[in-house]
């Protein structure tokens, strides 16, 4: 990681490319042959090849498959740095997340990583200057979508979430973007671990005024928070400034949306784009 907070590869990422390219230079397969046969971009493959960004668990599957890689490439996957592509003062939180029990997220910034799609997530990453290099946008994309395996891991993690409504509203990335979104977000809030609650335009009272918040409950049962501003990022984990997020978060899960309403208004502003 350099001075700047910027994401830089590692030797395990670059091992992992290396390994993918001798087995696809085996297979007699430009990078553009492999993209179509794995379904993903001749971008990310040169991405991946040259260490840059950290190959999706699909992916792995995928090219392991196509080029009979004898499982090389699952093996080499086993010992990849999990956390590159992640803000330097996100990643102890990121670790945290690994052996979590339960999360909350409150965000009006951005849909939370954890339900943003590949799409999204590069509209977000190209809208704040300074204008990030080309291998930064993957790794960053690349290391967002990575973490969402989080959401169907096991033992399962209880995942809530609360989302502004305005953020759907602001059309990142443009209508094609939003209409993905909402469908992949609709997607994940069916999975059983999952509670989604989208905080409504119109609320007089809001608990969540203070700006977006995290909280983690850790195998011990202790309590965490977490908040997030212009690069820098702060783990709060004194009993009363956590017992404070805990009320507020709380107090929205009675503002927002039920589960149920939140996804039927996500349904109609789908069919609104």
């Amino acid at each position: 990681m350099s001075g700047n907070g910027e994401p830089e590869s590692t030797d395990s990422l670059k091992q992992f490319g290396a390994v993918l390219k001798a087995f696809r230079e085996r297979a007699e397969m430009t990078q553009e042959a492999l993209a179509r046969r794995v379904q993903f971009s001749p971008a990310t493959v040169a991405s991946i090849e040259q260490g840059r960004r950290l190959p999706p668990p699909r992916f792995i599957e995928r090219a392991e498959e196509v080029l009979d890689a004898f499982g090389a490439l699952k093996a080499s996957a086993r010992y990849l740095a999990r956390h590159p592509g992640l803000a330097a003062w996100f990643r102890q939180w990121a670790q945290l997340e690994e052996r979590a029990v339960s999360l909350g997220t409150y965000e009006c910034r951005v849909i939370p990583g954890l339900l943003q799609t590949e799409a999204y997530a590069r509209a977000v990453t190209l809208s704040v200057p300074p204008p990030p290099e080309e291998d930064q946008v993957e790794q960053r994309v690349g290391a967002r979508l990575e973490r969402q395996q989080l959401l169907r891991r096991k033992p399962p993690i209880s995942f809530s979430f609360i989302v502004e409504q305005a953020l759907l509203e602001r059309h990142t990335g443009g209508v094609e973007v939003t209409r993905d979104l909402i469908d992949h977000m609709l997607e994940s809030a069916d999975l059983w671990n999952v509670e989604l609650q989208v905080m409504p335009l119109r609320q007089p009272n809001h608990a969540g005024l203070d700006g977006s918040m995290q909280l983690l409950e850790t195998p011990e049962n202790q309590w965490l928070g977490y908040s997030e501003g212009q690069k820098t990022g702060q783990l709060i984990s004194g009993p009363k400034e956590v017992s404070v997020l805990l009320q507020r978060y709380a107090k929205m899960r009675s503002q927002a949306l039920t589960p149920e309403d939140s996804a039927g208004l996500l349904k109609r502003m789908r069919g609104a784009l």
